[in-house]
């Protein structure tokens, strides 16, 4: 019984997960569209938008390995800011990092250490993303509350 209940907390880790990283592609999807004006902008962009898929994938595997299905991306998501200007699709990036990295401690957080590897390397990944969108560190990715 506790295996499974094992299972269970590490499949809902990986949907939150996933959720995350679904929200995130669809983000950058504004988030590009506002830099396009900005050839090292939109390529920084789409190249985290990519970042994003690809974790999506590896997610949705590691789901499918534990005998779940992925949860489907919704059609579309309430975006966290409005954003009609370059400087505000920058700030959308950051937030969609900020949630990124909230929702891979829940993967860090398993006891199976493939998945806290997969969750550190992915919350280091989104942490050093938002560094670059928003020119600055935190101490602590993922937890919030911090300026």
């Amino acid at each position: 019984m506790r295996r499974a209940e094992g299972q269970r907390a590490a499949v809902a880790a990986l949907q939150a997960a996933l959720a995350a990283e679904q929200a995130a592609s669809y983000g950058y999807g504004v988030v590009g569209s506002h830099l396009a004006a900005s050839p090292a902008l939109f390529a920084a962009a789409t190249a985290d938008c990519v970042a994003h898929e690809r974790a999506r994938d590896d997610l949705a595997a590691l789901i499918t390995a534990r005998g779940a299905a992925p949860r489907p991306a919704e059609v579309a998501y309430r975006l966290p800011v409005a954003v009609t200007t370059a400087a505000q699709a920058i700030t959308l990036a950051v937030l969609l990092e900020r949630h990124a990295e909230a929702a891979y401690l829940g993967v860090v957080a398993q006891p199976e250490p493939e998945l806290r590897e997969f969750g550190a390397r992915q919350l280091t990944a989104a942490a050093q993303r938002a560094a670059h969108w928003s020119g600055r560190t935190q101490a602590f990715p993922g937890i919030a509350g911090q300026s």
